[in-house]
């Protein structure tokens, strides 16, 4: 069986498990989760990497070198906040490409938090880690400015990035969350990734 191995790159704290459980959890819903590795995500701080280019290309090169060891792929995880995923995604990738052309780069933007994509499955979440039992998904989940307060509004205590930022990523509902369009994307070019032959799959 191949295996196929990514080297994430995330902004948070609570990326740092969330992305390796959400990757292996989208490999499973295709059977192919025996197959996968992921390498310990690099934690960098947005700003920087969006507006440092020395900053971009240091980290760039060192999540290509540990996917190049293992014909891997390089996977940019990232918050979006006000940004327009159309443009910022694209231009994040070329960038990407021009630090290290030999591996594959695929840029995932939540708009605006990771968090969002909980609150579009907020019904498949309900007491999970306190979240309330009546909770029901804003109408617009991607309108919410805040989604960590807006978590925490509907909890029984506070919401906390790197205690429940991987507990609902290993619980919320897939096919909720594809409301939030963000996640929609997120979740079929994950996918396409991991099937190099997919018309889908980054190039």
């Amino acid at each position: 069986m191949a295996i196929t191995l990514i080297a994430p790159i995330v902004e948070g704290h609570g990326e740092v498990e969330a992305v390796p459980a959400l990757l292996y959890r989208i490999a499973e819903t295709i059977g192919l989760a025996d197959s996968l590795r992921v390498n310990p995500p690099i934690r960098v701080k947005s700003g920087s990497f969006l507006n440092d280019a020395d900053y971009f290309e240091r980290y760039v090169t060192l999540a290509a070198a540990k996917a190049a060891q293992a014909g891997g792929s390089v996977l940019i995880l990232l918050d979006c906040e006000d940004g327009c995923t159309k443009t910022l995604g694209p231009d994040l990738l070329r960038k990407a490409r021009a630090v290290r052309g030999d591996v594959m780069f695929l840029v995932v933007l939540a708009k605006r938090e990771y968090e969002s994509w909980f609150l579009a499955a907020a019904r498949s979440l309900r007491g999970v880690a306190g979240l309330k039992a009546d909770t029901d998904p804003p109408a617009d989940s991607t309108a919410i400015r805040g989604a960590k307060e807006w978590l925490t509004n509907h909890m029984n205590g506070t919401y906390d990035e790197i205690t429940h930022q991987v507990v609902f990523t290993r619980k919320f509902g897939f096919e909720e969350a594809r409301g939030n369009p963000s996640f929609d994307r997120a979740l079929q070019r994950i996918r396409a990734l991991f099937r190099p032959d997919s018309p889908a799959a980054p190039n």
